[in-house]
């Protein structure tokens, strides 16, 4: 089920050419230092990230995404398109 999801996101506007020009790690993308990425700094990354590829990033629906859900993203931004 989350590679259903994640793999949506790159359909949902996340290109892996979009990615590879803002390419940002956790840290440098959580700019409050909150220890989450909100919706707001996660679009500072990628400006084409919709709120709905975002919530289906955000696994446990806090509104923010954690490390791993970061990770999962990212990763599924950089994975090619079948």
């Amino acid at each position: 089920m989350k590679k259903i999801i994640l793999s949506s996101l790159v359909v949902l506007g996340l290109s892996s050419a979009a990615y590879a020009q803002t390419a940002l790690d956790f840290t440098t993308v959580d700019g409050d230092v909150s220890g989450g990425v909100s919706l707001v700094e996660a679009q500072v990354a990628w400006p084409d990230l919709t709120a709905e590829a975002f919530a289906a990033a955000d696994v446990d629906g806090n509104g923010e995404l954690s490390a791993e859900e970061y990770a999962a993203l990212t990763a599924a931004a950089a994975a090619p398109a079948s």
